[in-house]
């Protein structure tokens, strides 16, 4: 089999899988993000993201995670469900985190799906990663074909919106890249002028250190006071430049059991999470996303949002 022939059956396993896109491109330096990345570092929008200073060659070049890197193979896995928290007074939780951690279900299937190549095209090195690690999901997803970055940084499909993971797997293979798409936002701001927080300074350049979900979960100090009354009511994370974009309206809910809500979170009312104890936190977020924080980081949230009233 040639390259065509191995991409074909990758992208055919992947969608078997449950994926809902696949793409490929060329494991090269990523030489337009370099300035970008540096100038967004030096202006410390990345706020007390102290991690994102480090590895900054790797960030850029996947041949330095991999040796002998040919090909970055990005994926999509769905996370959208029309389910919502049944109290409107609840403090809201950002989607992706209803169900199982992202990190778990995603590399699972990357092993399976690096296992498979291996199976059928022979002996090749690759590594899997799942936002855990210096690689620019988004440049890739992009180059990929798998969407654009719309102003709000996230990346957008056509015909999926933007309420999807991403994740990669580089290896030393080599595939057929894949054609990046067009920018589709249009005059649209939606996105911009939306964010309780004004986090999107100008079109595609996100200040992390105003983003409610930075605020909430990757922040480990207290919360600034100058954000009192502007989380709109939010206790991890934060979907609000996603609901009012328009092309979410092709949002379809996801088929991953992994991603369903745990057993009664939707259910919690206000007081439930008020009153929420550390027995709760445990038995609801043990395999959850939401454990990040922990449940002294959740408590600071709620107690931030109940100040804020």
């Amino acid at each position: 089999m040639n390259s065509t022939a191995y991409s074909k059956i990758i992208k055919k396993k992947a969608n078997e899988m449950g994926f809902l896109f696949c793409g490929i491109s060329k494991a090269t330096f990523l030489e337009n993000e370099a300035p970008r990345l540096e100038k967004w570092l030096n202006e410390n929008r990345h706020g007390k993201m102290g991690y994102m200073e480090n590895h900054f060659d790797k960030r850029l070049d996947p041949r330095l995670l991999v040796e002998g890197a040919r090909s970055v193979i990005s994926l999509a896995l769905n996370y959208y469900t029309d389910l919502k928290q049944t109290d409107p007074l609840a403090p809201k939780l950002s989607m992706y985190a209803y169900g199982k951690d992202y990190h778990q279900v995603i590399k699972e299937k990357l092993r399976i799906l690096l296992e498979f190549i291996r199976e059928k095209i022979g002996e090749v090195d690759g590594r899997a990663f799942v936002d855990s690690a210096p690689v620019m999901d988004k440049a890739w997803a992009e180059r990929s074909g798998l969407g654009w970055r719309g102003k709000h940084t996230n990346l957008i499909n056509k015909k999926a919106g933007s309420y999807f993971f991403l994740a990669e797997l580089i290896v030393d293979l080599d595939l057929d890249a894949d054609e990046a798409v067009a920018d589709h936002c249009g005059k649209c701001t939606r996105c911009i002028d939306s964010c309780p927080t004004a986090a999107i300074t100008e079109a595609y350049i996100l200040d992390a250190s105003k983003c409610i979900s930075y605020l909430t979960i990757e922040l480990k100090d207290e919360i600034p006071a100058e954000f009192s009354g502007m989380l709109d009511n939010n206790m991890f994370g934060c979907d609000i430049c996603q609901h009012v974009c328009p092309w979410n309206k092709f949002s379809t809910p996801h088929n991953e059991p992994g991603f369903d809500a745990s057993e009664g979170l939707l259910e919690m009312n206000k007081h439930d999470w008020d009153e929420i104890t550390q027995e709760v936190f445990t038995k609801i977020f043990t395999h959850s996303a939401v454990k990040r924080t922990k449940y002294t980081g959740l408590k600071r949230n709620l107690e931030f949002l109940k100040k804020s009233l």
